[in-house]
């Protein structure tokens, strides 16, 4: 066994000596769903967020991501996961309940059919400053990026390990830190290790193979043509939503943000955030009177750096991310690597939410030593590999010591997670009926047969139908629709998203009502808060 996994196992056989592996369930989950409203033939829809469901500047569970059509819901956080998912599913039937002109969610990340950047509205928030820094910082990523791209939607899985479990975890490791510099150490270890990870999460829950031609219209690229003129693919593809054409940053190559340390992570954001990049300085900032972008830097805002994954911290009101993180250290972790799931309503299934809970756990508990540059580039070379070529028979993936098979290197990781699962099980894994374990099982199917794998069933579905991408989205997208409608919210729950967006509203005309001071000094403030 090599070293890393005996270091995770010594740590596991501890805390199930001492009794103490108990402490490893009950961490927080929540889940962040984002959905395009399109109207009925299937384009993005053009209409303005629906006043019912409240305001989107102000409601704590819904609201819009980029574009006034992609919304995003949220979940409060909860120690069962299967509760989060619930919560996001009420919301769905809320949303369905007041959606207008016959429009409904799109069912899967790739976007539907577009009419190219002037289709794709962004999201409007209101005149006061805060809702002018949201649409300012949207303009911005039209400008840098497309407004096409941000059209595409992902699911993102939240976890904190249960506070509980830090001192007992501390004392095991015989660390003297201050509590709260174990666990940010901790957490940031954790996020390098999904980062060595996470192709395997590309293979087994990625569900984007394909694409509507309109996405890549006038775009150069490699795909393939599935149909006559309709659908773009790679026959071995798994999610071209995390793939190059996928949302990416635009960054010259020598920029990387360190995930070594917190005080690194914080250090590479704000260098981007107040550094001037000239790509960026060629759209202007103030332009005949009208803000185009909040700065022209790397980065307008920490948000705007993507990652796979992310450490957070929450936010008081005005804060910047990075000062939160400073300030407070890490409280929790932001997965955002996994596609919509279209067979599912509301785009994760609990199979999903219960692996992505042991595969976190996994990756906190398996040493996690720095990252280097020549680490990096391998680590995006196989995410690469896998979101484009990843059901490929006999693919092999990059290691320090060279290439290995995908399946076999995914085969060993799962299995070293299954002493994990039957801890989160509870009583050797038949507490709860052992769900952890039988996720693991079924991950284990995919592994050894490709065509078990969500993306295999989208392109097997559409080969058997003989229908695009567009006409597979449309038709889950229908079925979803009939799901909610078919069971509308009752009583209390449906009660209390209408007090919920009723207090929305109150507080957005509140927010409008208060003297603003310049928009320009609001900024100033925002940038220059330490």
């Amino acid at each position: 066994m090599s070293h890393p996994y005996q270091t995770y196992h010594n740590r596991l056989n501890q805390l199930e000596r001492d009794g103490l592996s108990r402490f490893l369930r009950g961490g927080y989950k929540g889940l962040e769903k984002e959905s395009l409203r399109v109207s009925p033939n299937g384009f993005i829809a053009q209409t303005d967020h629906p006043q019912p469901l409240g305001a989107a500047l102000t409601h704590p569970y819904i609201t819009t991501d980029y574009s006034e059509a992609l919304l995003e819901f949220v979940s409060p956080p909860y120690v069962d996961a299967l509760e989060a998912n619930q919560f996001l599913y009420q919301i769905h039937q809320f949303v369905f309940e007041n959606l207008q002109y016959d429009e409904m969610l799109w069912a899967t990340s790739m976007p539907c059919a577009v009419r190219g950047d002037e289709s794709v509205r962004i999201a409007q928030y209101g005149t006061s400053n805060a809702a002018q820094f949201k649409e300012v910082y949207r303009r911005g990523l039209g400008h840098r990026y497309g407004r096409v791209m941000q059209t595409i939607s992902g699911v993102h899985f939240n976890y904190s390990v249960p506070a509980r479990f830090w001192p007992i975890y501390q004392f095991v490791e015989q660390n003297d830190e201050r509590p709260s510099d174990f666990r940010t150490a901790v957490y940031m270890g954790l996020v390098r290790n999904v980062l060595r990870y996470d192709w395997l999460l590309f293979y087994l829950f990625g569900s984007s193979p394909a694409v509507c031609h309109t996405f890549l219209k006038g775009r150069d690229h490699s795909f393939d043509w599935f149909d006559k003129g309709q659908t773009l693919y790679k026959p071995y593809a798994t999610t071209l939503r995390m793939s190059d054409i996928g949302y990416q940053n635009k960054l010259p190559p020598h920029f990387v943000v360190s995930l070594n340390s917190l005080t690194e992570y914080v250090a590479g954001l704000t260098y981007a955030i107040e550094t001037p990049y000239p790509p960026y300085q060629e759209f202007g900032v103030l332009v005949e009177g009208e803000y185009q972008q909040l700065n022209d830097h790397f980065l307008q805002i920490e948000n705007e750096y993507y990652s796979a994954m992310r450490p957070k911290q929450i936010v008081h009101a005005g804060e910047r991310p990075a000062l939160a993180l400073q300030r407070r250290g890490v409280a929790y972790v932001e997965l955002r690597a996994i596609d919509v799931n279209p067979f599912t309503p509301t785009g994760v299934s609990p199979d999903q939410l219960h692996f992505l809970e042991t595969f976190l756990l996994f990756c906190l508990l398996l040493p996690s030593p720095p990252l280097d540059t020549a680490e990096r580039q391998r680590l995006r070379a196989n995410e690469t590999a896998v979101a484009l070529d990843g059901r490929r028979p006999g693919k092999m993936l990059l290691t320090l010591d060279g290439e290995r098979s995908l399946a076999e290197w995914g085969t060993e990781l799962v299995e070293q997670m299954r002493p994990l699962a039957q801890m989160l099980d509870g009583d050797g894994g038949e507490g709860k009926g052992g769900v952890y374990t039988a996720v693991l099982q079924k991950q284990l199917g995919r592994l050894a047969d490709p065509a078990q794998t969500p993306s295999a069933r989208v392109l097997a579905e559409m080969r058997q139908e003989g229908e695009s991408f567009h006409a597979f989205a449309r038709r889950w997208s229908q079925q979803h629709e009939q799901t909610f409608r078919a069971a509308p919210l009752q009583g209390e729950r449906r009660q209390f998203f209408q007090n919920l967006a009723a207090e929305s509203h109150r507080a957005w005309e509140a927010q409008e009502a208060e003297p603003q001071q310049p928009f320009a000094q609001y900024l100033r403030d925002y940038f220059t808060r330490r």
